[in-house]
């Protein structure tokens, strides 16, 4: 069985270097004659203690965003680019659009941008009522007998 390959690595948690006998595998290293884990190992070990964040559960009732004038176009022009190149993948697609929107002049995005902006209207709206209620809902506190 051949021999595994070994890495001398600069340790400088100590105020002087340790250097420490990495095998090749990234398994165990020797530091003055005393087995520690490896670095990847470490970093496993302490995700581990920290966990996984749980990030906090998004409101299905909470309006949508509003949509830029480039996904209107893209929307729109989406169907006519897949006819024209029947075989794009979904990356070369969204190249295509990118490209014909940049070909585009102001005057024909103008109906896109148009779009745009009263899609924008229409979010500013949904979530100021959206935040109304959300806010009239914690005010109340449960209490139904007002």
């Amino acid at each position: 069985m051949p021999k595994e390959k070994t890495t001398k690595v600069c340790i400088r948690a100590q105020p002087d270097p340790v250097y420490a006998v990495l095998s090749a595998r990234g398994r165990l290293a020797c530091v003055d004659g005393v087995l520690i884990p490896s670095l990847l190992q470490r970093k496993a070990a302490e995700k581990q203690e920290k966990g996984t964040k749980s990030r906090a559960k998004k409101d299905p009732k909470a309006p949508k965003r509003a949509l830029s004038a480039y996904m209107f176009f893209s929307q729109d022009w989406r169907e006519r680019i897949k006819a024209e190149n029947p075989d794009a993948g979904f990356g070369e697609i969204g190249k295509l659009l990118g490209a014909k929107w940049k070909e585009l002049d102001d005057e024909e995005k103008k109906p896109y941008i148009d779009q745009a902006a009263a899609d924008k209207a229409r979010a500013e709206h949904e979530k100021s009522e959206y935040d109304g209620k959300k806010a009239d809902s914690a005010g109340s506190g449960g209490d139904d007998d007002e």
